[in-house]
């Protein structure tokens, strides 16, 4: 299979997602065109690395949501050009989004029609997040669902299309876990001046509200021996920024034992962080229903979770193989139960059998083999 794959984002969880999942397809056969952003990594296992896509930040001189417009009209024009130039009869996008479809959708029902196979990897099967007017946003997922033939997901869902998708399929795929390099945490718990017997939480990756960051601050109150090691940048400029986590750090009394690293985290960092951790914070809120690649590198680094979110992959995983412990989301108290039951509870998670039940390997055959079946629509 000649295969096209889209990720028009080069830094974060997604990203880092969509290298992997380029890698597996590439190992499992297929020829792989990975069309991605402009300072996107390289990816030595695919077939054909085309680092085209825009960014947002790519548009500077114009306002904030001018950007974001400008850089999904223009990847959708992109996507259509190497389609055709590649001849590439099967597509995957990376990542399901729906901003703006009434604008771009057009051109890929037009390439379905033609006998185009459109398939997306789903991440966040509930669409939530309403940009703009209800009617618009319903519009927006509808368009977007309209040319896909395959979703992908990573939890069994219904997934709300907005209006009826009768050729539309939903596949359960694997979320692999993340190569671990080896950790050199005492070294950095010893240059954060962290206390040999302090216990240590991570907060790792992008700092956007639905982390539920300040409980976690909260729920510190009631832990003197707990350190928090948060590591990762703001999300976007419309989240809380992190002086405001600092704030209610100090409010809460626990400053002195939060370690604030707020900047990009280089890929070589990664390991020590983990490494300096004994256990990993994953507190989202409820309406996070989704898998998580946070988790997913813990597994890597066997470190256990305190997590927390609403009905979906990240809840049943750390149920079914035992990463860690669950606290109802949106819940202080919830939280630093959590932490003592993390902190007390000998855990024995179910590492390998995660990983082996959780693979790339088996993620890019699944991708594959529905993307390949021909079907009578």
């Amino acid at each position: 299979m000649k295969l096209l794959y889209y990720s028009p984002v080069s830094q974060g969880g997604l990203a880092e997602y969509a290298h992997r999942q380029v890698s597996a397809l590439a190992d499992a056969g297929a020829e792989v065109v990975f069309l991605c952003a402009k300072r996107a990594p390289p990816n030595q296992q695919s077939a054909t690395f085309e680092p085209i896509l825009t960014e947002p930040g790519d548009y500077s001189g114009l306002p904030g949501k001018l950007r974001v417009a400008r850089s999904l009209l223009a990847n959708a024009r992109l996507l259509e050009l190497a389609i055709a130039r590649f001849g590439c009869s099967h597509v995957l996008w990376g990542s399901y989004y729906e901003y703006l479809a009434p604008l771009w959708a057009w051109r890929f029902q037009r390439l379905a029609r033609g006998g185009t196979v459109f398939g997306a990897v789903v991440h966040d099967p509930v669409r939530d997040f309403v940009v703009g007017p209800l009617w618009w946003h319903r519009l927006s997922i509808a368009g977007a669902y309209s040319f896909l033939r395959e979703a992908f997901v990573h939890e069994d869902i219904r997934l709300d299309t907005g209006r009826p998708m009768p050729r539309l399929r939903t596949t359960v795929i694997p979320h692999g876990s993340y190569p671990a390099p080896k950790p050199s945490g005492a070294g950095l718990r010893a240059q954060l001046e962290i206390p040999t017997a302090a216990r240590v939480f991570l907060a790792f990756g992008h700092i956007r509200d639905g982390k539920n960051l300040d409980l976690a601050l909260q729920a510190m109150r009631r832990h003197p021996e707990v350190f928090l090691i948060v590591a990762g940048d703001v999300q976007t400029a419309n989240q809380k920024p992190v002086s405001w986590y600092r704030a209610v750090a100090e409010e809460a009394g626990v400053a002195n034992r939060c370690r604030w690293i707020a900047r990009y985290i280089e890929p070589a960092e990664i390991g020590d962080l983990f490494g300096a951790s004994d256990v990993v914070l994953l507190s989202y809120g409820r309406e996070f229903r989704s898998a998580s690649g946070v988790l997913n590198l813990a597994v890597s680094y066997r470190k256990p979770c305190l997590a927390s979110g609403g009905e979906g992959n990240l809840k049943s995983v750390v149920s079914r193989y035992n990463l860690g412990v669950w606290a109802e989301p949106d819940d202080d108290a919830a939280l630093a139960a959590g932490m003592t039951m993390a902190l007390q509870t000998e855990l024995l998670p179910e590492w390998d059998r995660y990983e082996i039940e959780n693979s790339w390997q088996r993620n890019a055959e699944l991708v594959l083999a529905r993307l390949d079946e021909e079907r009578a629509i």
